[in-house]
């Protein structure tokens, strides 16, 4: 059991994660804020997603231009080590399929 896990990511912005009362798979509480440093013509449309379900009870997501807030009340906890494989990964993309 973990009390508090913080995170901070780096990709396209940065991401600083929060997870709070960790055991085993789930998290008591879990919030993600990002800012997006990818230049945009024109700021994007506010978007709000609520959802209720089998990996949590209450997950808040909210995004409008460049920021992002991400609640998430006792659900699945987030795997960091799986972010971590896919930014060390190179791929060709190149290669025609």
């Amino acid at each position: 059991m973990k009390l508090l896990n913080l995170k901070h990511r780096e990709d396209f912005g940065h991401d600083y994660n929060v997870q709070i009362l960790t055991v085993k798979n789930w998290s008591l509480l879990q919030v993600s804020v990002s800012w997006n440093d990818q230049p945009y013509d024109s700021p994007s449309w506010p978007y709000l997603q609520v959802t209720t379900g089998s990996s949590g009870l209450l997950g808040v997501l909210f995004w409008v231009h460049r920021f992002g807030l991400d609640i998430d009340i006792l659900s699945r906890t987030w795997r960091w080590d799986f972010t971590k494989e896919v930014d060390e990964e190179q791929y060709d993309y190149t290669e025609l399929v």
